[in-house]
């Protein structure tokens, strides 16, 4: 597609339809512009030639709060906060990608993909990904690549993962045949978070976010996560989604979010294995005292968390399909009670004086008396975003509450959408 070709398609009906069922936004022309925006980005930057034109997804966690690590269960969806880019083969040895959300503007030879000192950074995390995925022997040729997100970096919506699976996109698309092995995108961009920014992430983020709309993700095998797609939006159920910013980002954190897994860790240590997958939750009710003792109460509540947020994920497709309304939001609630109590991922234990998520699920909780809905935290925890599911005819309302209290901007309305990362076509 040329520049002059999209700004023929892009505000047609069939286009205007597409973004309408993307983004569940009356204002689609914005969305439209946007993709032209980014097509006159790469033809300022890369010339006036052919291009194409991909978009991936943003991710929310639905239920699985910290269960992935110990192959449990997880329930997660794709949302239409998005990265897009316009992108062609240059015939070179380079990848160059351009991000106007950034000001950046990276150059990656395809032949310098080892790990450097540097553990952070966009650079470090695109050789990662392309090394990832030359070890599963996907052929990787030069690209110019302009792109921009609406994906909020600390917004607990995984910025990172949906640049991630758009990169991933692009290269299947142009030199791999387009087989969509989402499974494959999602260990490259796991492989270049643990090796090239030491981070201990999981596969759920990245599978999410170019899934395309609710998936329930079994990590039994964590090697082949079995990924099964609801047909279910909550929209169906007259309710709306909003993610809530508590006005504090996850840096300083590490210490926090690997401490979860490693006591659940000691807990299956203490029969002898691995992961609290290998065991059963009455196995450990039953020996709680020598449980406690040895690995401490908190590693305990954090088992039982994992047993039962896994029974949760299990019942919510149950509820999703029948269309049970106060079904999922109990669901929700009993997961959002059980992070806070027994997970007790909603604030530092080291910080007590500081508690955002704690508040924010506060200050909601009591609007939610009025209306309904639920609420839970929202991903990793200790800072971040909490999930606020609640009935449509009240969601202005409560934005406006939420804001006045924590801060303008803090509140984003999402809307699930069923395409994850893919190529656009708006001819």
């Amino acid at each position: 597609m040329h520049i002059h070709e999209l700004k023929d398609t892009i505000f047609s009906e069939r286009s205007l339809n597409l973004l309408q069922e993307m983004y569940g936004s009356e204002d689609v022309r914005s969305h439209a512009a946007r993709y032209l925006q980014a097509a006159k980005g790469f033809s300022g930057h890369f010339g006036n030639r052919e291009f194409e034109l991909f978009t991936s997804a943003g991710r929310t966690e639905i239920l699985g709060n910290h269960t992935d690590h110990n192959h449990g269960l997880v329930a997660a969806g794709s949302v239409h906060l998005d990265c897009i880019a316009a992108a062609a083969p240059n015939g070179t040895d380079t990848i160059r990608i351009i991000s106007q959300t950034y000001h950046q503007d990276l150059k990656i030879n395809l032949h310098q993909l080892q790990p450097t000192y540097r553990k952070k950074g966009s650079a470090a995390l695109v050789r990662g990904l392309l090394a990832g995925l030359k070890k599963q022997h996907y052929k990787i040729h030069g690209l110019d690549i302009f792109t921009t997100s609406q994906v909020p970096g600390g917004s607990g919506l995984s910025s990172s993962a949906s640049f991630e699976m758009l990169l991933c996109t692009m290269i299947d698309y142009f030199f791999n045949g387009y087989q969509q092995d989402i499974i494959a995108y999602a260990k490259a961009g796991q492989y270049a978070e643990n090796k090239y920014w030491d981070k201990k992430s999981g596969l759920m983020d990245q599978i999410a976010c170019a899934a395309g709309g609710i998936v329930s993700l079994d990590f039994t095998d964590p090697a082949h996560p079995e990924v099964r797609r609801i047909d279910f939006l909550p929209a169906q159920l007259g309710l709306d989604l909003v993610i809530v910013n508590t006005g504090r980002g996850h840096s300083g954190l590490s210490e926090e979010y690997s401490a979860v897994p490693e006591e659940m860790h000691t807990v299956a240590a203490f029969f002898g294995k691995q992961y609290l997958s290998q065991i059963s939750e009455e196995e450990v009710i039953a020996s709680a005292a020598a449980i406690r003792e040895k690995c401490s109460d908190r590693a305990f509540l954090r088992a039982l968390h994992f047993f039962e947020e896994n029974k949760r994920v299990a019942e919510l497709e149950q509820m999703m399909l029948t269309k049970d309304r106060e079904g999922f939001l109990n669901l929700i609630r009993s997961s959002g009670n059980s992070s806070w109590k027994w997970l007790q991922n909603c604030f530092l234990a080291s910080d007590p004086a500081h508690q955002d998520i704690t508040v924010a699920l506060a200050l909601t909780e009591l609007y939610l008396a009025k209306c309904g809905g639920a609420c839970r935290v929202h991903g990793g925890g200790f800072a971040g975003t909490i999930a606020v599911y609640l009935p449509r005819e009240y969601t202005n309302d409560y934005i406006g509450y939420i804001e006045r209290l924590l801060g303008k901007g803090s509140a984003f309305l999402i809307h699930v959408r069923r395409q994850g990362a893919c190529r656009l076509d708006f001819s």
